[in-house]
């Protein structure tokens, strides 16, 4: 495990990079991020003590949010799964707040998830409603 010290509204990585670091924040602040259509959406700001970037160590994918300082920061990186079972191994304590965080980052992933799902069917329901209108009005017409 290394260490970084980063300064103020400095990028750790972005939205779609390819990645295979884990960070733990030491000092300073971090805001993590994803952006649509030139607009940024902030999923979370970070303190000493919080972690981020984790899905790194377990998949390939790129990265799905981007991550930068907020204050001059000081971040432990791990990077890989071997440093993180070692460091895991080593504090315990921390071992089970991460299990915790990670449960319900996944529990809140599963909340947006189920709402955006509701509100694609509401919008398909409505939208048919509008077209078997239309249909009906157009055949009435006939």
């Amino acid at each position: 495990m290394s260490k970084l010290n980063i300064p103020p509204n400095q990028r750790i990585f972005k939205e779609g990079e390819l990645n295979n670091a884990m960070y733990i924040i030491l000092q300073g602040n971090v805001e993590i991020f994803f952006t649509v259509n030139n607009s940024q959406t902030r999923l979370a700001l970070m303190k000493p003590g919080d972690f981020f970037g984790e899905m790194a160590l377990f998949s390939s994918n790129p990265r799905s949010a981007t991550a930068r300082t907020i204050t001059n920061c000081e971040l432990a990186v791990i990077e890989s799964k071997q440093q993180l079972e070692n460091f895991l191994v080593k504090n315990p304590k921390f071992a089970a707040k991460m299990v915790s965080i990670m449960a319900d980052r996944l529990a809140k992933t599963n909340e947006l998830l189920i709402s955006s799902m509701e509100k694609s069917v509401a919008k398909k329901i409505e939208f048919s409603t509008e077209l078997g209108k239309d249909l009906k009005e157009d055949l009435g017409s006939v």
